[in-house]
């Protein structure tokens, strides 16, 4: 049976995001996920997963300027101590919240810039990561990110994350298997589910082509949750959809698997 963390980033947003955190549990969600929690204090954070009965399953490190472009530092050079100052910020958070897996996001490559040498800082800012998250037990998760989504990217496919781990060569880095992305690059979702088992650690769904509830579009989600029971999947599924509407009325996919 396929566990379900709600994303309060793009969830519940008719409400104040602390307050998203009540909502989800009031829905039947046992875990949450969102992009970043550096807004507010970890002992706030904590205490909203406490009182709410919930496990934080994932955040990211921080995206940098975003106004300027930037989705991340980790691939970016001459920005090591800034990359390493989130990664660093980012592990304090984690052993705050209880959580058991980060997403170090790499970072755009600019048109006409070595994509190698962004590559290879890339590579060693997470071998930084690992090393440092070992201590604590946390997984540090990688994310091929569609063009679509967010052009120039590092990397897009989950092809180029799976190579990407055999060069990092470190046993807590993970894909993180978002299947919106995967379906807009590469396609054969069952097919990468297979190839790429054990080494993914999280997943995260929304319909396709429109980034809504998955209960409609092109991908047969209640066919392929069988599928990761059959291969033995047993890590989180992440809720990264933008809702139709209200959040709750879209929620009935969701009601046999809570």
């Amino acid at each position: 049976m396929p566990k379900f963390a709600a994303n309060l980033s793009m969830m519940f947003n008719e409400l104040p995001f602390l307050a998203r955190f009540e909502a989800a549990a009031a829905q039947g969600f046992n875990a949450v996920e969102f992009l970043f929690p550096y807004d507010y204090p970890a002992a706030l954070l904590a205490e909203k997963l406490r009182s709410n009965g919930l496990q934080q399953v994932l955040f990211n490190t921080a995206p940098g300027n975003v106004e300027a472009g930037e989705w991340g530092l980790a691939a970016i050079p001459g920005r090591q101590q800034e990359a390493r100052a989130d990664i660093d910020r980012a592990l304090t958070y984690a052993i705050a919240l209880n959580c058991p897996s980060v997403h170090v996001m790499a970072g755009v490559v600019p048109p006409g810039e070595d994509w190698q040498r962004y590559r290879d800082t890339f590579i060693d800012n997470i071998r930084y990561a690992a090393d440092s998250f070992a201590n604590h037990g946390v997984k540090v998760l990688i994310e091929a990110l569609s063009p679509a989504v967010k052009p120039h990217y590092l990397f897009s496919s989950q092809h180029q994350a799976a190579e990407l781990l055999e060069a990092i060569d470190r046993p807590n880095v993970f894909v993180q298997f978002d299947f919106f992305h995967a379906q807009l690059v590469d396609g054969n979702i069952s097919g990468l589910m297979h190839s790429l088992a054990r080494r993914y650690a999280h997943i995260q769904i929304a319909s396709v082509p429109d980034r809504h509830e998955p209960d409609d579009g092109e991908l047969n989600y209640p066919w392929l949750f069988a599928q990761l029971d059959a291969i033995g999947y047993r890590g989180w599924i992440g809720c990264e959809y933008r809702p139709r509407g209200e959040t709750c009325a879209g929620l009935g996919w969701i009601k046999p698997y809570l």
